[in-house]
């Protein structure tokens, strides 16, 4: 079921587009806050601070899958809309090949350093356990986000965003009854929680990949492509280490921040974990339309119809700036009531902690609005290292303002908090400038 981005009213097309990835984004967002919600209101605040800190961790490692998966996206787009279907193919055998290697190099790495990672994180030894038990258990499932995520691009870079939310609902929906069994009814613990995850990963995952192979053969590679496969390694390589790296260091940013968070003790760590589901869940729609906009872009810029791709830089904007300017407004008058779905009414400091956090970043969500569009607009337009330094000085910012200021008594923690907004407004700063100077009709073709 393919869709030609390159056609149609831009608005209209965006939107039609970008709607499915949003939705299947925030169900995705549900196998962590429904892990989140479940363990801590059913197995206490260490629960809660250990799934919370090894959702950092995950986060971290899965976005370098995320990140190869969304790079080859970029070369699969580009390639349809140029309507070079033999490209098209090589370049998924070139892809599937080199991020499968990387993931089992990741498992191997997670499963042998475990206790490593653990002490550089320095988490405390009263949830040490708990999180060792979370993290060995849900990297079990870590090839099936790769295949998720690798059909999931493939999909949506041909235009078919709406069935890999197909699978990703069907998961959402058995990650949440799994984890209500194992955890409450079977009484498994926070490990149980990761079993409901591993399985749901497995659901998706495998499910998406069948699908493709029997209902896409347009999409099915043969044996010339698999023998040609090297001609495109180095352009699926090169975007795909651009947007893994940018997605790592957005990630590796945020376990520094966590490690941070860590040694303020149990209550600010608790608080930080039901406040990042909440931030997560607020921006992430702006998130998802920045990567359904960087498709629109590339397709276009693929196929030459430059005018459609600075129509749907303003349209993306618009749209952008007024979604986020809302969410603020909801996230800053229900911040306590929002803490409260995941921390019990009677955790005062814990909700005060995490309000302090919201109110604090959430106040400025046009910010990262803005920083996610740059980021699509960038690897649609084939420049995707100017994605990761707008990565490193938003994080670079962040984790330096954050290790500066934390320390002061006088600011303390709600120094983490301000160095989040402001980093995202330097990277906006720089990515604007920028594009300024260029002239997207000039840009070489490189794939």
């Amino acid at each position: 079921m393919e869709k030609d981005l390159t056609q149609g009213n831009v608005t209209k097309t965006m939107l039609m587009f970008a709607c499915p990835m949003i939705l299947g984004n925030l169900l995705q967002q549900c196998y962590n806050i429904a892990d989140t919600l479940i363990v801590g209101r059913f197995l206490g605040s260490d629960a809660l601070a250990a799934v919370g800190s090894a959702y950092s961790l995950m986060t971290f490692l899965t976005s370098i899958i995320i990140g190869l998966c969304m790079g080859s996206g970029t070369v699969f787009s580009v390639n349809f809309g140029k309507k070079d279907k033999v490209q098209l193919k090589n370049s998924m055998v070139s892809s599937f090949i080199f991020v499968a290697l990387v993931t089992v190099i990741i498992n191997i790495v997670v499963f042998v350093g475990i206790d490593l990672i653990l002490h550089v994180l320095q988490v405390p030894t009263d949830i040490y356990g708990l999180m060792r038990e979370y993290i060995f258990i849900i990297f079990f499932g870590i090839f099936f986000t790769f295949l998720y995520n690798y059909f999931a691009f493939l999909l949506r870079a041909v235009g078919n965003s709406i069935t890999p939310l197909y699978f990703l609902g069907a998961a959402a929906v058995i990650n949440i009854v799994l984890d209500i069994l194992f955890v409450v009814v079977f009484n498994l613990g926070a490990g149980g929680a990761a079993e409901a995850t591993v399985i749901a990963q497995a659901v998706s995952g495998l499910g998406i990949a069948v699908y493709v192979w029997f209902k896409e053969p347009e999409l099915r590679p043969n044996m010339e492509n698999i023998a040609s496969c090297m001609r495109t390694m180095p352009a699926v390589i090169r975007h795909s280490f651009a947007a893994c790296i940018q997605q790592s260091v957005m990630n590796f940013g945020i376990l520094m921040i966590q490690g941070l968070v860590n040694s303020f003790g149990a209550s600010v760590m608790a608080a930080f974990a039901a406040a990042v589901k909440i931030d997560s869940f607020a921006y992430m729609p702006a998130q998802e339309f920045g990567n359904a906009f960087s498709l629109f872009i590339s397709q276009n810029h693929g196929g030459g119809k430059y005018d459609r791709v600075r129509e749907g830089i303003r349209k993306a904007v618009r749209f952008s700036v007024i979604f986020c300017l809302a969410v603020s407004a909801v996230i800053f008058v229900f911040a306590p009531y929002l803490m409260q779905i995941f921390v019990d009414s009677s955790e005062s400091e814990i909700i005060e902690i995490g309000v302090g956090y919201l109110r604090t970043e959430g106040s400025f969500y046009c910010g990262i609005g803005i920083l996610f569009l740059l980021y699509g607009f960038y690897r649609g337009v084939e420049k995707p290292e100017m994605s990761l330094i707008l990565t490193v000085i938003s994080l670079g910012t962040r984790v330096l303002l954050a290790y500066l200021l934390a320390p002061i008594p006088a600011i303390g923690v709600s120094g983490i908090w301000w160095s989040i907004p402001i980093g995202w407004f330097l990277a906006d700063l720089a990515g604007l400038i920028y594009m300024k100077k260029i002239n997207i009709t000039q840009i070489n073709n490189k794939i």
